[in-house]
Order: structure tokens, then sequence, then C-alpha cells
């Protein structure tokens, strides 16, 4: 019922806004599965992946021939005049060339740049992963903030109604001179206080649904609130342990790295040289002024192309690649640093939330039984309004405590799985298909025509919901 007065009282700007939008019961488990399957982040990361993966088969086609084909078609008119005597003679020249080449060697180039493309892959699936792990955060912490404003918004109403009868016997007890003036309007400021906090509350609320329904494309109503998050470290050590072994942060910098030393190598290329096999067959109609005529000419050789000197351009991008070769090294050094980091961070404020809410309950405990001991104390004039409404205050304060305390060790629970590479849709076992990069990268591998591919259609270019090229999920 509060909640329903809640909603009333600062939601009917939102409620109008968001009319069109389906409303339903969800759990943490629902709303991480509804933003994998249609968040536009993620679902331009993937865009993102399968464009890398293009990569692969440019790098390949250098080890392929070119063919091309070249007609030419005309008229042709020849005037030769002799001793007065004109011959005028028309001729249609057609002909057609076939060129075909072949790259035998270029400094052991494609090569590196097939190996550069592989680790480019992989690194765009590490950021893939780290973009879904990202995603999946932030929907369980907007899902989690729904849940703590929600209950906030409940105390303060609850706390308003609590009040709101102590201002009624304040009054009648004022009516029949147990007590002054003085301490009704001290009940009339707690309570227009506790209003005051009631909209706050709710305009907060508001914006966290805001925020929800932004990640998540639901509105979010009647969320439950997740009793704990599932396959956390059971110490830090093994916490820092699985981060460095498993974070894509981690693995995508290491890639990059890998691509960055193929990148060294492909450069050192250049300065090689390169031989090529080519060979052209022309065939020609009336070439000549003579009708009818037909040739046909087959040419084949080795072209063998030696670089001596290109300006010092190649020698500079060599060096230039050697530098960010050392770059990238520096940046997976940092992520790992910055991993290690993080985790200890979770771990500590996952632990630190713990003990707080076991301290909150206490203090929970022990502010219910002072309230009730006031208020007894407050019957018989051993205490004044104002002790209870310091003591009604205490406990909402508790009770508001807990509720944000709680978010913040979920939150910090799932910042400790995200760290350690495993608060993706796989680990978290949602109930969703999950996206299979491999899929389009082995349509796309060996092609060697066509435009198309397995991943072309509106749901793969992010204009449908819902991943493509999938696996069920085990």
């Amino acid at each position: 019922m509060r909640r329903s007065i809640s909603l009333l009282a600062g939601a009917a700007c939102a409620t109008l806004v968001f009319t069109t939008v389906p409303v339903s019961a969800q759990s943490i488990e629902e709303a991480l599965a509804a933003a994998y399957m249609s968040n536009p982040t993620l679902q331009a990361r993937r865009a993102q992946v399968r464009a890398a993966d293009e990569g692969v088969p440019l790098a390949l086609s250098n080890w392929r021939p070119t063919v091309s084909v070249a007609g030419e078609a005309g008229v042709r008119r020849n005037r030769q005049e002799v001793d007065s005597v004109s011959d005028t003679r028309t001729t249609n020249p057609v002909s057609v060339d076939v060129t075909i080449s072949q790259t035998l060697f270029r400094g052991f180039r494609t090569e590196a740049e097939i190996d550069q493309a592989e680790m480019t892959v992989l690194a765009e699936r590490g950021f893939l992963r780290a973009v879904e792990q990202q995603v999946l955060l932030d929907t369980a912490t907007a899902y989690l903030n729904v849940v703590r404003d929600d209950a906030v918004v409940d105390l303060n109403l609850n706390n308003e109604e609590v009040l709101g009868r102590q201002l009624q016997a304040a009054r009648d007890r004022f009516r029949v001179g147990e007590i002054t003036r003085t301490d009704v309007a001290q009940a009339e400021a707690r309570l227009s206080g506790a209003k005051s906090d009631t909209a706050s509350s709710v305009a907060t609320l508001e914006s966290s649904r805001a925020n929800y329904l932004r990640l998540v494309g639901l509105e979010a109503a009647d969320l439950d609130e997740p009793e704990a998050v599932p396959n956390l470290p059971v110490s830090r050590d093994g916490a820092i342990e699985r981060a460095l072994a498993n974070n894509p942060s981690i693995i995508a910098a290491e890639y990059t790295w890998r691509a960055a030393q193929d990148e060294i190598r492909d450069q050192r290329g250049r300065l090689l040289p390169e031989v090529s096999l080519s060979g052209t067959f022309s065939q020609g109609w009336e070439q000549s002024n003579v009708e009818d005529s037909n040739t046909q000419t087959f040419s084949a050789g080795i072209n063998v192309t030696v670089p001596i000197y290109q300006g010092g351009s190649v020698y500079s991008q060599l060096r230039q690649a050697k530098h960010v070769a050392g770059q990238r090294r520096l940046e997976y050094d940092e992520a790992r640093t910055e991993v290690r980091e993080q985790t200890e961070q979770a771990w500590e404020q996952l632990v630190a939330t713990e003990s707080r809410i076991e301290s909150l309950r206490d203090e929970i405990d022990a502010a219910r039984i002072a309230l009730e001991g006031v208020e007894r104390e407050a019957q018989v004039g051993a205490r004044t309004v104002l002790d209870v409404l310091d003591a009604e205050q205490e406990l909402l304060n508790a009770r508001v405590d807990m509720a944000l305390a709680r978010r913040d060790r979920l939150v910090a629970g799932y910042t400790l799985l995200s760290a350690v590479g495993d608060l993706t849709a796989e680990g978290l076992g949602l109930p969703v298909t999950l996206y299979d990069p491999t899929v389009n990268y082995n349509d796309v591998r060996g092609q060697w025509f066509g435009s198309s591919a397995a991943a072309d259609d509106d749901a793969a270019l992010g204009l449908e919901g819902g991943p493509v090229n999938s696996k069920p999920a085990n």
C-alpha cells in the first residue's frame, strides 16, 4: 500500500512518459538477461568484433592470386591514297586481356600481417568481454539502486505515518494540559521534515528507475532483492589469482601487445625483396588494317623488386612500431596492476559492508528496544515528546543505513565478480542464448568471394534486439 502511495505521489510524470513500456515483476537475473540481449553499447561492441574479424581474410588475401580482365572495342577507318587512287578500309578492332598475378614472397610480411590480425581479433574479444562485464555491472548496480531507493521510500512513508500518529497524540495531550505547545511544535516540525525526506527519496527513486530503464529497456516494477552474489571467491588471495588469470582487460592488453610485436615484423619485411609471378593472355581481332585478322599473345614472367632506399620512411615506421610495442607492454603491466588493485578494493569493500551489516543489525535491535522504553517512560512523564521523536529518528536512520548497506554489499559482490572476470552471462548462468564471436570469424576467415556473411542481417547490424551468431547456454 505504501509503495502504491509513493508511486502516485512522486512518479506521475514518469508514468506518463513511460506508459508504452511493459511492466512486470523482475528478478535481477531477468534484468541482466534483458540487458545482455538488447543493450546498445554491448551490441555495438559485438559489431566492432565482427569488423575486426575481417582483418584476417584481408591479410590472407596476400597469399591469393589476383585476376583481372580488360576489354576494348571500337571502330577504325583507314584511308590510303596512292597515285590518286584512294583505298578506305573500316575495321572493328576488339581485344580482351586476362592478367593473373601471384605473389610468391613479400619479405615475410604476409605471415606477420596474419598473426597481427589474429591477435587483434583476440584482443577485440577481450574488449567485448570487458564491455559485457561493465554493462552487466551497471545493470546490477541500477537494479540494486532501485531496490534500495524503494526500501528507503517505504521507510520514509512509514515514518510519516508514525509521526502523524505521534502528532495527533501530542495534540490530544496538549488539549488536556499534559504537555506544552512546544512539544506539539516539535512533533509538527518532525512530520514536516519527514514529508520532505519522503519527497526527496521519491525523486531519487524515479531517477534510479530512469537509469534502470536506459540500461535494461524495461520499466522497473516489483524488483526482488537478491540474497547473495553467486560464485564469489572465498579468499582475498584466491580472488587476486582468478583476476590475474581471467580478467578480460588483462587478456585484451596482452593480445594488443602481441599485435604490436607483429607490426614490427611487418615493417621490417618492407626492407626485404618482393617476388611475384604474372601472366597475361591477349586475344585480338582486327587489330591491324587487315579484315578478319586474329591475333593471340601470351606472356609470363617473374617480377623481383628489391628496395634500396625509400627516403627513410620505412626505417622511421619501424622505429615507430618498436616504440608502440614498448607502450603496449607497459599498458599490459599497468592493466595487471590496476586489476589487482580493483580486486583488492572490491574484496575489502565486501568484507567491510558485511561487517557493517552485522553492526547495523545490533544497532536496529538496540534502537527498537530504546524506542519502546522511551515511549513507556513518556507515558508516565519521565520522558518528553522530543525524546520520543529522537528515538524514532534513530531507529529510522538505522533502518535506512541497513538498506544502504545491503545494497553496498551486493554491489561490492558484483564488482568483485567483475574484477575476477566472471561477471558474464555464461558465468552467471543467465537464461539467454550466448553470443559466440567465433561463428562469424569462422564464416569469414576462409571466404574467397562474396560480400555477405552470416552476420549480415538486421539483428547483427544492431537494427533489432538480441544477439546473433550465438550458441545455447550450458
